[in-house]
Protein backbone atom coordinates (compact mmCIF):
# COMPACT_ATOMS: atom_id res chain seq x y z
CA UNK A 1 0.00 0.00 0.00
CA UNK A 2 1.15 3.53 -0.72
CA UNK A 3 1.39 4.91 2.79
CA UNK A 4 1.43 8.51 1.71
CA UNK A 5 -2.08 9.93 1.50
CA UNK A 6 -2.21 11.07 -2.12
CA UNK A 7 -5.58 11.88 -3.64
CA UNK A 8 -5.94 12.42 -7.33
CA UNK A 9 -9.61 13.17 -7.83
CA UNK A 10 -11.52 14.18 -10.92
CA UNK A 11 -15.32 14.28 -10.84
CA UNK A 12 -16.22 15.77 -14.18
CA UNK A 13 -19.34 17.90 -14.06
CA UNK A 14 -19.60 17.53 -10.31
CA UNK A 15 -16.47 18.88 -8.71
CA UNK A 16 -15.18 20.41 -11.90
CA UNK A 17 -11.47 19.64 -11.78
CA UNK A 18 -9.86 19.28 -8.40
CA UNK A 19 -6.40 17.92 -7.65
CA UNK A 20 -5.65 16.80 -4.10
CA UNK A 21 -2.11 15.70 -3.40
CA UNK A 22 0.79 15.57 -0.97
CA UNK A 23 -1.31 15.31 2.16
CA UNK A 24 0.45 16.95 5.09
CA UNK A 25 -0.37 16.92 8.80
CA UNK A 26 -1.18 20.40 10.04
CA UNK A 27 -2.64 19.73 13.47
CA UNK A 28 -3.28 16.82 15.81
CA UNK A 29 -4.94 18.84 18.53
CA UNK A 30 -7.96 17.12 19.98
CA UNK A 31 -7.27 14.00 17.93
CA UNK A 32 -8.10 15.67 14.60
CA UNK A 33 -5.62 15.56 11.76
CA UNK A 34 -5.98 18.27 9.13
CA UNK A 35 -4.42 17.84 5.71
CA UNK A 36 -3.75 20.36 2.98
CA UNK A 37 -3.93 20.25 -0.79
CA UNK A 38 -1.58 21.82 -3.29
CA UNK A 39 -4.10 24.67 -3.57
CA UNK A 40 -3.96 25.27 0.17
CA UNK A 41 -7.42 23.88 0.88
CA UNK A 42 -7.65 22.11 4.24
CA UNK A 43 -8.98 18.55 4.08
CA UNK A 44 -10.29 17.26 7.39
CA UNK A 45 -10.28 13.65 8.53
CA UNK A 46 -14.03 13.54 7.92
CA UNK A 47 -13.61 14.72 4.33
CA UNK A 48 -10.87 12.13 3.86
CA UNK A 49 -13.22 9.48 5.16
CA UNK A 50 -16.04 10.63 2.88
CA UNK A 51 -13.77 10.50 -0.15
CA UNK A 52 -12.17 7.12 0.64
CA UNK A 53 -15.54 5.55 1.45
CA UNK A 54 -17.12 6.83 -1.75
CA UNK A 55 -14.16 5.79 -3.89
CA UNK A 56 -13.98 2.29 -2.36
CA UNK A 57 -17.66 1.74 -3.00
CA UNK A 58 -18.04 3.45 -6.38
CA UNK A 59 -14.64 3.59 -8.12
CA UNK A 60 -12.04 1.15 -6.80
CA UNK A 61 -10.89 -0.44 -3.55
CA UNK A 62 -7.27 -0.51 -4.76
CA UNK A 63 -4.69 1.32 -2.62
CA UNK A 64 -7.16 1.85 0.19
CA UNK A 65 -9.66 3.65 -2.03
CA UNK A 66 -7.11 6.01 -3.55
CA UNK A 67 -6.76 4.47 -7.01
CA UNK A 68 -8.27 6.33 -9.95
CA UNK A 69 -6.71 4.08 -12.62
CA UNK A 70 -8.58 0.87 -11.77
CA UNK A 71 -12.29 0.27 -12.25
CA UNK A 72 -13.12 -2.08 -9.39
CA UNK A 73 -16.01 -0.68 -7.34
CA UNK A 74 -17.03 -2.88 -4.42
CA UNK A 75 -20.59 -1.76 -3.62
CA UNK A 76 -23.09 -4.38 -4.73
CA UNK A 77 -25.47 -1.68 -6.01
CA UNK A 78 -22.81 0.76 -7.25
CA UNK A 79 -24.49 1.06 -10.68
CA UNK A 80 -27.64 2.44 -9.04
CA UNK A 81 -25.78 5.33 -7.45
CA UNK A 82 -25.28 8.46 -9.58
CA UNK A 83 -22.01 10.37 -9.56
CA UNK A 84 -21.86 12.31 -6.31
CA UNK A 85 -19.41 14.81 -4.85
CA UNK A 86 -18.34 13.16 -1.60
CA UNK A 87 -16.68 16.38 -0.41
CA UNK A 88 -19.83 18.44 -0.79
CA UNK A 89 -21.01 20.27 2.31
CA UNK A 90 -24.40 18.72 1.57
CA UNK A 91 -23.11 15.71 3.53
CA UNK A 92 -22.33 16.70 7.09
CA UNK A 93 -20.27 13.57 7.58
CA UNK A 94 -19.48 10.20 6.01
CA UNK A 95 -22.52 8.60 7.63
CA UNK A 96 -24.90 11.06 5.98
CA UNK A 97 -23.22 10.46 2.60
CA UNK A 98 -23.56 6.71 3.09
CA UNK A 99 -27.24 7.13 3.97
CA UNK A 100 -27.85 8.95 0.69
CA UNK A 101 -25.98 6.29 -1.29
CA UNK A 102 -27.98 3.49 0.32
CA UNK A 103 -31.18 5.20 -0.78
CA UNK A 104 -30.34 4.47 -4.42
CA UNK A 105 -30.22 0.70 -3.86
CA UNK A 106 -33.81 0.01 -4.83
CA UNK A 107 -35.54 -3.13 -6.02
CA UNK A 108 -38.98 -4.05 -7.28
CA UNK A 109 -41.58 -1.45 -6.44
CA UNK A 110 -38.93 1.11 -5.46
CA UNK A 111 -38.25 -0.77 -2.23
CA UNK A 112 -34.91 0.29 -0.73
CA UNK A 113 -32.87 -2.90 -0.41
CA UNK A 114 -29.88 -1.62 1.52
CA UNK A 115 -30.97 -1.47 5.15
CA UNK A 116 -27.56 -2.68 6.21
CA UNK A 117 -24.44 -0.72 5.18
CA UNK A 118 -22.69 1.26 7.92
CA UNK A 119 -19.39 2.61 9.23
CA UNK A 120 -17.72 1.29 12.39
CA UNK A 121 -15.57 4.11 13.74
CA UNK A 122 -14.09 2.11 16.62
CA UNK A 123 -12.91 -1.02 14.83
CA UNK A 124 -14.25 -3.15 17.66
CA UNK A 125 -16.79 -5.05 15.57
CA UNK A 126 -14.17 -6.69 13.38
CA UNK A 127 -12.19 -7.74 16.45
CA UNK A 128 -15.24 -9.12 18.26
CA UNK A 129 -16.44 -11.18 15.29
CA UNK A 130 -13.05 -12.35 14.09
CA UNK A 131 -11.23 -12.89 17.37
CA UNK A 132 -14.22 -13.59 19.58
CA UNK A 133 -13.23 -11.13 22.31
CA UNK A 134 -16.02 -8.74 23.16
CA UNK A 135 -15.26 -5.03 22.93
CA UNK A 136 -11.56 -5.70 22.36
CA UNK A 137 -8.82 -4.11 20.32
CA UNK A 138 -10.64 -0.93 19.47
CA UNK A 139 -8.62 1.03 16.95
CA UNK A 140 -9.54 4.31 18.60
CA UNK A 141 -10.32 5.19 22.21
CA UNK A 142 -9.82 3.00 25.23
CA UNK A 143 -11.07 -0.54 25.45
CA UNK A 144 -13.92 -0.88 27.93
CA UNK A 145 -15.79 -4.02 26.83
CA UNK A 146 -19.46 -4.51 27.67
CA UNK A 147 -21.85 -6.22 30.09
CA UNK A 148 -22.63 -9.09 27.71
CA UNK A 149 -26.42 -9.12 27.83
CA UNK A 150 -29.33 -8.17 25.60
CA UNK A 151 -32.68 -6.90 26.86
CA UNK A 152 -36.15 -6.19 25.50
CA UNK A 153 -39.36 -4.58 26.59
CA UNK A 154 -42.49 -6.68 26.70
CA UNK A 155 -46.12 -5.67 27.06
CA UNK A 156 -47.61 -6.81 30.34
CA UNK A 157 -51.24 -6.48 29.29
CA UNK A 158 -53.42 -6.69 26.20
CA UNK A 159 -53.93 -2.92 26.12
CA UNK A 160 -50.15 -2.45 25.91
CA UNK A 161 -50.33 0.20 28.60
CA UNK A 162 -47.75 -1.45 30.85
CA UNK A 163 -44.27 -2.54 29.82
CA UNK A 164 -41.60 -4.58 31.59
CA UNK A 165 -37.90 -4.75 30.83
CA UNK A 166 -36.56 -8.31 30.54
CA UNK A 167 -33.19 -9.92 29.92
CA UNK A 168 -33.24 -11.86 26.64
CA UNK A 169 -29.92 -13.56 27.31
CA UNK A 170 -26.47 -13.14 28.83
CA UNK A 171 -23.22 -14.57 27.50
CA UNK A 172 -21.90 -17.18 29.94
CA UNK A 173 -18.46 -15.54 30.03
CA UNK A 174 -19.65 -11.93 30.32
CA UNK A 175 -19.87 -9.80 33.47
CA UNK A 176 -23.66 -10.26 33.46
CA UNK A 177 -23.48 -14.00 32.86
CA UNK A 178 -20.81 -14.63 35.48
CA UNK A 179 -22.77 -12.58 38.04
CA UNK A 180 -25.86 -14.75 37.52
CA UNK A 181 -28.02 -12.59 35.26
CA UNK A 182 -30.09 -14.92 33.10
CA UNK A 183 -32.81 -15.13 30.50
CA UNK A 184 -36.19 -14.18 31.93
CA UNK A 185 -34.88 -11.91 34.68
CA UNK A 186 -37.09 -8.83 34.90
CA UNK A 187 -35.15 -5.63 35.51
CA UNK A 188 -37.08 -3.50 38.00
CA UNK A 189 -34.49 -0.77 38.72
CA UNK A 190 -31.33 0.58 37.10
CA UNK A 191 -28.92 2.50 39.33
CA UNK A 192 -31.75 2.74 41.86
CA UNK A 193 -34.16 4.28 39.34
CA UNK A 194 -37.46 2.40 38.98
CA UNK A 195 -38.86 4.74 36.32
CA UNK A 196 -37.71 2.59 33.37
CA UNK A 197 -40.91 1.81 31.48
CA UNK A 198 -40.94 2.10 27.70
CA UNK A 199 -41.95 5.53 26.38
CA UNK A 200 -41.18 5.24 22.68
CA UNK A 201 -37.99 4.64 20.71
CA UNK A 202 -36.73 8.17 21.41
CA UNK A 203 -38.43 8.67 24.77
CA UNK A 204 -36.50 9.92 27.78
CA UNK A 205 -36.94 6.67 29.71
CA UNK A 206 -35.86 4.50 26.78
CA UNK A 207 -32.84 6.71 26.12
CA UNK A 208 -31.91 6.64 29.80
CA UNK A 209 -32.10 2.84 29.90
CA UNK A 210 -30.21 2.46 26.64
CA UNK A 211 -27.39 4.68 27.88
CA UNK A 212 -27.18 2.92 31.24
CA UNK A 213 -27.01 -0.56 29.72
CA UNK A 214 -25.02 0.05 26.54
CA UNK A 215 -23.09 3.32 26.92
CA UNK A 216 -21.70 3.13 30.42
CA UNK A 217 -18.84 1.37 32.20
CA UNK A 218 -20.70 0.39 35.38
CA UNK A 219 -24.29 -0.23 36.34
CA UNK A 220 -26.37 -1.56 39.24
CA UNK A 221 -29.41 -3.68 38.46
CA UNK A 222 -32.26 -4.87 40.63
CA UNK A 223 -34.12 -7.81 39.11
CA UNK A 224 -37.01 -10.11 39.78
CA UNK A 225 -35.48 -13.51 39.11
CA UNK A 226 -36.74 -15.67 36.28
CA UNK A 227 -39.54 -18.08 37.15
CA UNK A 228 -40.39 -16.36 40.43
CA UNK A 229 -42.86 -13.76 41.64
CA UNK A 230 -41.00 -12.59 44.75
CA UNK A 231 -37.30 -13.51 44.55
CA UNK A 232 -35.18 -10.44 43.88
CA UNK A 233 -31.48 -9.96 43.33
CA UNK A 234 -29.13 -7.01 42.87
CA UNK A 235 -26.10 -6.96 40.60
CA UNK A 236 -23.31 -4.42 40.34
CA UNK A 237 -21.65 -4.85 36.96
CA UNK A 238 -18.59 -3.31 35.33
CA UNK A 239 -17.80 -3.59 31.65
CA UNK A 240 -14.84 -5.70 30.60
CA UNK A 241 -13.59 -7.73 27.67
CA UNK A 242 -14.20 -11.47 27.66
CA UNK A 243 -14.00 -14.50 25.40
CA UNK A 244 -17.39 -14.75 23.73
CA UNK A 245 -19.24 -18.04 24.17
CA UNK A 246 -21.79 -18.09 21.32
CA UNK A 247 -23.65 -21.11 22.76
CA UNK A 248 -26.08 -19.87 25.41
CA UNK A 249 -27.55 -23.28 26.20
CA UNK A 250 -27.37 -26.85 24.95
CA UNK A 251 -28.94 -30.18 25.83
CA UNK A 252 -30.16 -33.46 24.40
CA UNK A 253 -33.85 -34.34 24.56
CA UNK A 254 -35.53 -37.70 24.14
CA UNK A 255 -38.68 -37.16 22.08
CA UNK A 256 -40.81 -40.07 20.89
CA UNK A 257 -37.97 -42.43 21.78
CA UNK A 258 -35.36 -40.60 19.69
CA UNK A 259 -32.41 -38.40 20.66
CA UNK A 260 -32.75 -34.75 19.68
CA UNK A 261 -29.93 -32.21 20.03
CA UNK A 262 -30.76 -28.61 20.92
CA UNK A 263 -28.54 -25.56 21.26
CA UNK A 264 -29.03 -21.80 21.37
CA UNK A 265 -26.53 -19.92 19.19
CA UNK A 266 -26.50 -16.12 19.44
CA UNK A 267 -23.61 -14.92 17.28
CA UNK A 268 -21.39 -16.17 14.46
CA UNK A 269 -18.00 -15.36 15.92
CA UNK A 270 -15.28 -16.69 13.65
CA UNK A 271 -13.92 -20.21 14.00
CA UNK A 272 -10.41 -18.91 13.35
CA UNK A 273 -8.85 -15.74 14.75
CA UNK A 274 -7.11 -13.00 12.80
CA UNK A 275 -3.86 -14.87 13.51
CA UNK A 276 -5.19 -18.03 11.88
CA UNK A 277 -5.49 -20.15 15.03
CA UNK A 278 -8.60 -22.02 16.14
CA UNK A 279 -10.85 -19.74 18.16
CA UNK A 280 -12.81 -20.31 21.35
CA UNK A 281 -15.91 -20.61 19.14
CA UNK A 282 -14.42 -23.50 17.20
CA UNK A 283 -13.38 -25.28 20.39
CA UNK A 284 -16.91 -24.95 21.80
CA UNK A 285 -18.59 -26.12 18.59
CA UNK A 286 -16.17 -29.03 18.12
CA UNK A 287 -17.05 -30.32 21.60
CA UNK A 288 -20.77 -29.75 21.08
CA UNK A 289 -21.01 -31.69 17.82
CA UNK A 290 -18.76 -34.45 19.16
CA UNK A 291 -21.23 -34.83 22.04
CA UNK A 292 -24.20 -34.98 19.67
CA UNK A 293 -22.47 -37.52 17.45
CA UNK A 294 -21.65 -39.71 20.44
CA UNK A 295 -25.26 -39.45 21.63
CA UNK A 296 -26.53 -40.64 18.26
CA UNK A 297 -28.99 -37.80 17.74
CA UNK A 298 -31.34 -38.22 14.78
CA UNK A 299 -32.80 -34.71 14.84
CA UNK A 300 -31.23 -31.36 15.65
CA UNK A 301 -32.76 -28.06 16.80
CA UNK A 302 -30.66 -24.92 16.24
CA UNK A 303 -32.10 -21.90 18.07
CA UNK A 304 -31.23 -18.74 16.13
CA UNK A 305 -34.07 -16.53 17.40
CA UNK A 306 -31.67 -13.76 18.51
CA UNK A 307 -28.81 -14.41 16.10
CA UNK A 308 -28.11 -11.48 13.79
CA UNK A 309 -25.23 -13.21 12.02
CA UNK A 310 -21.48 -12.70 11.85
CA UNK A 311 -18.70 -14.63 10.16
CA UNK A 312 -19.37 -16.52 6.92
CA UNK A 313 -16.69 -19.03 7.92
CA UNK A 314 -18.74 -20.07 10.95
CA UNK A 315 -21.84 -20.52 8.80
CA UNK A 316 -19.77 -22.87 6.65
CA UNK A 317 -18.65 -24.74 9.78
CA UNK A 318 -22.24 -25.31 10.92
CA UNK A 319 -23.41 -26.37 7.48
CA UNK A 320 -20.53 -28.84 7.19
CA UNK A 321 -21.23 -30.25 10.66
CA UNK A 322 -24.98 -30.65 10.03
CA UNK A 323 -25.16 -31.71 6.37
CA UNK A 324 -25.58 -35.37 5.35
CA UNK A 325 -22.74 -37.36 3.86
CA UNK A 326 -24.36 -37.03 0.44
CA UNK A 327 -23.50 -33.29 0.41
CA UNK A 328 -19.76 -33.89 0.68
CA UNK A 329 -17.80 -32.10 -2.04
CA UNK A 330 -20.90 -30.51 -3.56
CA UNK A 331 -21.75 -26.82 -3.86
CA UNK A 332 -22.63 -25.20 -0.56
CA UNK A 333 -23.40 -21.73 -1.94
CA UNK A 334 -22.67 -19.27 -4.73
CA UNK A 335 -21.34 -15.72 -4.42
CA UNK A 336 -22.95 -12.90 -6.38
CA UNK A 337 -20.89 -9.71 -6.89
CA UNK A 338 -21.41 -6.58 -8.95
CA UNK A 339 -20.59 -6.82 -12.66
CA UNK A 340 -17.11 -5.25 -12.37
CA UNK A 341 -15.90 -7.68 -9.70
CA UNK A 342 -17.59 -10.62 -11.43
CA UNK A 343 -15.68 -9.84 -14.64
CA UNK A 344 -12.40 -9.83 -12.71
CA UNK A 345 -12.79 -12.76 -10.28
CA UNK A 346 -9.46 -14.34 -11.21
CA UNK A 347 -7.65 -11.01 -11.28
CA UNK A 348 -8.68 -10.04 -7.78
CA UNK A 349 -8.75 -13.59 -6.34
CA UNK A 350 -12.45 -13.93 -5.58
CA UNK A 351 -14.31 -17.24 -5.46
CA UNK A 352 -17.48 -17.87 -7.45
CA UNK A 353 -18.69 -20.57 -5.06
CA UNK A 354 -17.87 -22.58 -1.95
CA UNK A 355 -18.18 -26.37 -1.67
CA UNK A 356 -18.86 -28.64 1.27
CA UNK A 357 -15.68 -30.37 2.50
CA UNK A 358 -14.78 -33.84 1.27
CA UNK A 359 -16.47 -35.29 4.36
CA UNK A 360 -19.22 -33.77 6.50
CA UNK A 361 -19.74 -33.99 10.26
CA UNK A 362 -20.96 -37.57 10.47
CA UNK A 363 -24.45 -36.90 11.77
CA UNK A 364 -27.30 -38.82 10.15
CA UNK A 365 -30.23 -36.49 10.76
CA UNK A 366 -33.84 -37.00 9.76
CA UNK A 367 -34.51 -33.27 10.17
CA UNK A 368 -32.81 -30.08 11.24
CA UNK A 369 -35.11 -27.51 12.83
CA UNK A 370 -34.21 -23.84 13.08
CA UNK A 371 -35.99 -21.62 15.58
CA UNK A 372 -36.14 -18.18 13.97
CA UNK A 373 -37.56 -14.70 14.47
CA UNK A 374 -37.34 -11.21 13.02
CA UNK A 375 -33.94 -10.99 14.73
CA UNK A 376 -32.58 -13.96 12.76
CA UNK A 377 -30.45 -12.42 10.04
CA UNK A 378 -27.78 -12.81 7.40
CA UNK A 379 -25.27 -15.55 8.34
CA UNK A 380 -28.11 -17.27 10.23
CA UNK A 381 -30.35 -17.18 7.16
CA UNK A 382 -27.46 -18.26 4.95
CA UNK A 383 -26.78 -21.28 7.17
CA UNK A 384 -30.29 -22.69 6.90
CA UNK A 385 -30.66 -21.75 3.22
CA UNK A 386 -27.44 -23.59 2.29
CA UNK A 387 -28.78 -26.83 3.79
CA UNK A 388 -32.15 -26.84 2.04
CA UNK A 389 -31.00 -28.56 -1.19
CA UNK A 390 -29.56 -31.50 0.77
CA UNK A 391 -31.81 -32.34 3.72
CA UNK A 392 -35.09 -31.75 5.52
CA UNK A 393 -34.87 -28.20 6.89
CA UNK A 394 -37.78 -26.96 9.02
CA UNK A 395 -38.27 -23.42 10.32
CA UNK A 396 -40.35 -22.63 13.41
CA UNK A 397 -41.06 -19.19 14.84
CA UNK A 398 -41.47 -15.95 12.90
CA UNK A 399 -40.37 -14.64 9.50
CA UNK A 400 -36.66 -13.92 9.51
CA UNK A 401 -35.08 -10.47 9.14
CA UNK A 402 -34.22 -10.74 5.43
CA UNK A 403 -30.55 -10.17 4.59
CA UNK A 404 -29.24 -12.38 1.77
CA UNK A 405 -26.10 -10.29 1.37
CA UNK A 406 -22.87 -9.56 3.17
CA UNK A 407 -19.82 -7.42 3.78
CA UNK A 408 -16.14 -7.36 3.00
CA UNK A 409 -14.41 -5.25 5.65
CA UNK A 410 -12.42 -2.33 4.27
CA UNK A 411 -10.31 -0.39 6.76
CA UNK A 412 -10.07 3.26 5.74
CA UNK A 413 -7.01 5.15 6.94
CA UNK A 414 -5.24 8.46 6.50
CA UNK A 415 -1.44 8.77 6.27
CA UNK A 416 0.77 11.73 6.98
CA UNK A 417 3.86 12.75 5.02
CA UNK A 418 6.01 10.33 7.05
CA UNK A 419 3.74 7.38 6.32
CA UNK A 420 2.22 7.23 9.80
CA UNK A 421 -1.27 5.75 9.72
CA UNK A 422 -4.33 7.31 11.30
CA UNK A 423 -7.33 5.00 11.49
CA UNK A 424 -10.59 6.52 10.28
CA UNK A 425 -13.19 3.73 10.17
CA UNK A 426 -14.06 0.23 9.01
CA UNK A 427 -16.47 0.31 6.08
CA UNK A 428 -19.25 -2.28 5.97
CA UNK A 429 -21.06 -1.64 2.68
CA UNK A 430 -22.86 -4.53 0.97
CA UNK A 431 -20.39 -6.24 -1.38
CA UNK A 432 -21.94 -9.60 -2.23
CA UNK A 433 -25.06 -11.74 -2.02
CA UNK A 434 -25.32 -15.52 -1.77
CA UNK A 435 -27.53 -18.24 -3.21
CA UNK A 436 -27.71 -21.91 -2.26
CA UNK A 437 -26.90 -24.80 -4.59
CA UNK A 438 -30.37 -24.49 -6.16
CA UNK A 439 -29.73 -20.77 -6.79
CA UNK A 440 -32.28 -19.76 -4.17
CA UNK A 441 -31.57 -16.43 -2.50
CA UNK A 442 -32.84 -12.86 -2.66
CA UNK A 443 -34.92 -13.14 0.52
CA UNK A 444 -34.85 -9.41 1.30
CA UNK A 445 -38.27 -9.62 2.95
CA UNK A 446 -37.26 -12.59 5.08
CA UNK A 447 -37.83 -16.34 5.04
CA UNK A 448 -41.20 -17.58 6.26
CA UNK A 449 -41.39 -20.33 8.88
CA UNK A 450 -43.04 -23.69 8.30
CA UNK A 451 -44.87 -23.20 11.60
CA UNK A 452 -45.52 -20.00 13.52
CA UNK A 453 -44.64 -19.86 17.19
CA UNK A 454 -44.39 -17.19 19.87
CA UNK A 455 -41.26 -16.18 21.79
CA UNK A 456 -42.16 -16.01 25.49
CA UNK A 457 -39.44 -14.10 27.30
CA UNK A 458 -40.08 -15.54 30.76
CA UNK A 459 -39.71 -19.14 29.63
CA UNK A 460 -36.20 -20.57 30.23
CA UNK A 461 -34.10 -22.20 27.53
CA UNK A 462 -34.93 -25.79 26.73
CA UNK A 463 -38.39 -25.89 28.27
CA UNK A 464 -40.32 -28.49 26.26
CA UNK A 465 -43.56 -27.71 28.08
CA UNK A 466 -43.76 -23.92 27.77
CA UNK A 467 -41.45 -22.78 24.96
CA UNK A 468 -43.93 -22.46 22.09
CA UNK A 469 -41.22 -23.16 19.52
CA UNK A 470 -40.09 -26.37 21.23
CA UNK A 471 -43.69 -27.45 21.84
CA UNK A 472 -44.34 -27.20 18.09
CA UNK A 473 -41.22 -29.18 17.21
CA UNK A 474 -41.97 -31.83 19.82
CA UNK A 475 -45.48 -32.19 18.42
CA UNK A 476 -44.09 -32.60 14.91
CA UNK A 477 -41.64 -35.29 15.97
CA UNK A 478 -44.38 -37.11 17.88
CA UNK A 479 -47.39 -36.77 15.56
CA UNK A 480 -46.12 -35.36 12.28
CA UNK A 481 -48.06 -32.13 12.93
CA UNK A 482 -46.87 -28.94 14.61
CA UNK A 483 -50.13 -28.63 16.52
CA UNK A 484 -51.68 -31.10 18.93
CA UNK A 485 -55.32 -31.88 19.72
CA UNK A 486 -54.95 -29.91 22.97
CA UNK A 487 -53.89 -26.77 21.14
CA UNK A 488 -50.62 -24.92 21.09
CA UNK A 489 -49.47 -22.46 23.72
CA UNK A 490 -49.84 -19.61 21.27
CA UNK A 491 -53.49 -20.51 20.88
CA UNK A 492 -54.38 -19.74 24.46
CA UNK A 493 -52.56 -21.74 27.16
CA UNK A 494 -50.37 -18.78 28.10
CA UNK A 495 -51.09 -18.01 31.75
CA UNK A 496 -48.44 -15.64 33.08
CA UNK A 497 -46.19 -15.83 30.01
CA UNK A 498 -45.11 -12.69 28.19
CA UNK A 499 -44.42 -12.26 24.48
CA UNK A 500 -41.31 -10.41 23.34
CA UNK A 501 -42.36 -6.96 22.14
CA UNK A 502 -42.33 -6.04 18.48
CA UNK A 503 -40.43 -2.93 19.52
CA UNK A 504 -37.35 -4.19 21.40
CA UNK A 505 -34.82 -1.88 22.98
CA UNK A 506 -32.30 -0.62 20.46
CA UNK A 507 -28.96 -2.26 21.24
CA UNK A 508 -25.51 -2.62 19.73
CA UNK A 509 -26.09 -6.15 18.45
CA UNK A 510 -24.88 -6.80 14.91
CA UNK A 511 -27.02 -7.85 11.95
CA UNK A 512 -24.96 -9.08 9.02
CA UNK A 513 -22.43 -11.49 7.62
CA UNK A 514 -18.78 -10.74 7.01
CA UNK A 515 -16.29 -12.68 4.90
CA UNK A 516 -12.93 -11.84 6.44
CA UNK A 517 -11.11 -14.05 3.91
CA UNK A 518 -12.13 -11.82 1.01
CA UNK A 519 -11.03 -8.75 2.92
CA UNK A 520 -7.53 -10.18 3.19
CA UNK A 521 -7.46 -10.93 -0.55
CA UNK A 522 -8.49 -7.42 -1.50
CA UNK A 523 -5.95 -5.58 0.63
Amino acid sequence: MNKRFTLAVLFAGTLGAGLFSACKKESEAGGTTTTTTTTGTAISDEDSLKYLMYNTMQVSYVDGGRSTTTNLPTYYWYSNVPTLNPLSSTYANADSLLSVMKGYAVGTGSTVLDRYSFLDRTGSLSSSLQDGVSGSLKKVAATSGDYGMEVSYVYADASKSTTYLYVLYADKNSPAGLAGVQRGDRITAINGDTNISYDGASGSNTTKVNNALFNSTSVTLKVLKAGTTATTASYSLATTTYNINPVLFDTTFTINGAKVGYFVFYTFTNTYTSKGVASNTKTILDALFAKYKAAGITNLIVDLRYNGGGSVTTAEYLDSAIAPASAAGKTMYYYLYNDKLTANLDKVGLDASVNFPSSTGGLALDNVFFIVSGNTASASEMTLNNLKPYMNVKLVGETTYGKPCGFITFTLSDYDSTGKEKYLADLYAINFATENANHVGGYFTGINPDASAVDYINVPWGNLSNDDNLVAISNYLTTGSYTSSGGRLSLGNTGGMLKVSKTPLSTKSFNGMVDFRIGKKLK
